[in-house]
């Protein structure tokens, strides 16, 4: 992945399994939503290829192109809902410009649509009437309009409280389960990568290439990459000396601790 001559990312060699949860993480800077742009179509790889069910994407026609991206489901980042629009409009909007369905059988999925995000009741709300978590949860509603095979998310938590965002974690598992849509997703949030990634990839801004992929557990707890294991412990803090027999004190043995 290259702007001009300025290399962001090179030799990205890895598969998504079909049905998994896969996560794009890594420090700010790294390239993770560009990647997002390459995986969706918005950029093209300065070299390389990327192949959807072994159909190459990057250098398929208009036809085959447009086919395959209409099995795309995309959630941007600040959400990118329609200000002017109501919920239930920006849902329908994917529906009216690339179905033929009836107005009727449009208004039907909306309504699904949002009930499956929560939003059952605020199909007239304007985005501006209704929280952050739950713009972000309408973003998700039409992202599933079309009943993709593939959804990707750029940063959903990114804004949340910790409570919206824990919320947003076991939808995205329960539609996962229930659509058995493959879902990738950029975050550099630990919460969430722990808790819903199959697998993660970790793009190194260090050496500007695939720094590791597995499950989080299996790269915090053995990979050899020193960056990712440091990305991946991050907030973990080991107070040596807590608790010392000798003095009962809770800090004996942290710098600037002080007794009396």
């Amino acid at each position: 992945m290259a702007y001009g001559d300025y290399v962001v990312m090179r030799d990205l060699n890895f598969d998504i399994h079909r049905g998994e949860i896969f996560v794009i993480m890594g420090g700010s800077g790294c390239g993770k939503s560009t990647l997002l742009r390459h995986l969706t179509g918005l950029l093209h790889p300065a070299t390389g290829q990327i192949f959807y069910d072994g159909v190459e994407f990057t250098g398929a026609d208009d036809h085959d192109r447009n086919h395959m991206l209409r099995k795309f489901g995309v959630m941007f980042q600040g959400g990118a809902l329609w200000s002017s629009m109501t919920l239930a409009e920006n849902v329908a909007f994917p529906l009216e410009e690339f179905t033929d369905l009836s107005p009727e059988i449009i208004r039907e999925t909306v309504e699904l649509k949002l009930a499956l995000v929560g939003l059952r009741g605020y199909e007239d709300f304007y985005p501006a009437e209704i929280s952050g978590g739950m713009c972000k949860r309408a973003s998700l509603a039409r992202a599933m309009a079309l009943d993709p095979d593939f959804l990707f998310f750029d940063e959903p938590s990114a804004g949340l409280d910790p409570v919206s965002a824990r919320r947003l974690d076991e939808l995205i598992l329960q539609l996962r389960d229930s659509l058995g849509a493959t879902i990738v997703i950029v975050t550099h949030e630990l919460a969430s990568i722990f808790a819903i990634a199959d697998r993660a990839l970790y793009l190194d801004v260090t050496t500007r290439t695939l720094g590791g992929l597995g499950s989080p557990n299996d790269l915090r707890a053995h990979s050899p990459n020193e960056n990712l294991r440091l990305f991946l412990n991050r907030g973990v803090t080991v107070l040596r000396g807590a608790h010392d027999p000798a003095t009962g004190s809770p800090f004996a043995g942290l710098p600037g601790s002080h007794q009396g």
